[in-house]
């Protein structure tokens, strides 16, 4: 069973969720708020798998409300997936550096937000198609170019290294083996501590860092 919670300044929305997630087996809702200080208090109380989150909220906004949460240890472990009308470049950056496992609009289909949620509450993290090509953009146009950082070079294996851009491209775990021709497990094996040696939560948090550091260049391959 996911739990999630919902937070949303609108009634409507936060209604019209609730009854999509309660007609789908394997999904519970444990709370519903307006606000972003809602959103954070409701979390420490029910503890929920994944947040919904809405970016534009009264209070803080669904950006700070997930910093909050990412960076309490008691609600960590606690996964958001911003769910908004607005999917500016900032907002998709900001939600990711925030701690986001996922950003999708709220025209997503409904079998493919229960699909995201389902993705994000495993620990993998999920960008819309159009969310992930305006992010790249963001980086072509604003990041010069750069060398991989020296500390990267110093703190990961050569296959550890070229796993890193594969994550940042968008593979799964299957594709990761594929690729590189090894086995699943393998694959899981290397982002397990791409995770643990750069110490971040999921994969969004990965392809943040392969750009940041030029692992990855935009607009390359």
């Amino acid at each position: 069973m996911i739990r999630v919670l919902l937070a949303d300044d609108e009634a409507l929305i936060r209604s019209g969720l609730a009854v999509l997630l309660r007609h789908e087996p394997g999904f519970e809702v444990v709370g519903s708020a307006a606000d972003g200080l809602s959103a954070v208090r409701l979390a420490h109380e029910q503890r929920p798998d994944v947040v919904l989150m809405d970016v534009r909220m009264p209070g803080i906004d669904g950006i700070e409300a997930t910093r909050r949460l990412v960076a309490d240890p008691a609600t960590a472990s606690v996964r958001v997936l911003i769910l908004t009308t607005f999917d500016h470049d900032a907002n998709v950056f900001a939600a990711l550096h925030a701690g986001a496992s996922g950003f999708l609009p709220k025209d997503t289909e409904p079998d493919r937000l229960l699909e995201a949620i389902r993705v994000v509450a495993g620990g993998e993290a999920l960008l819309a198609p159009r969310a992930t090509r305006r992010l790249i953009e963001q980086f072509r146009r604003t990041t010069p170019p750069a060398t991989p950082s020296v500390a990267l070079d110093e703190a990961l294996t050569p296959r550890e290294l070229e796993v890193l851009p594969a994550i940042a491209a968008g593979l799964s775990n299957a594709e990761i083996a594929d690729r590189f021709s090894i086995s699943y497990a393998t694959a899981k094996t290397h982002v397990s501590r791409l995770l643990t040696k750069l110490d971040v939560r999921d994969r969004a948090q990965l392809v943040i860092i392969a750009y940041e550091y030029g692992v990855v260049r935009p607009g390359a391959g």
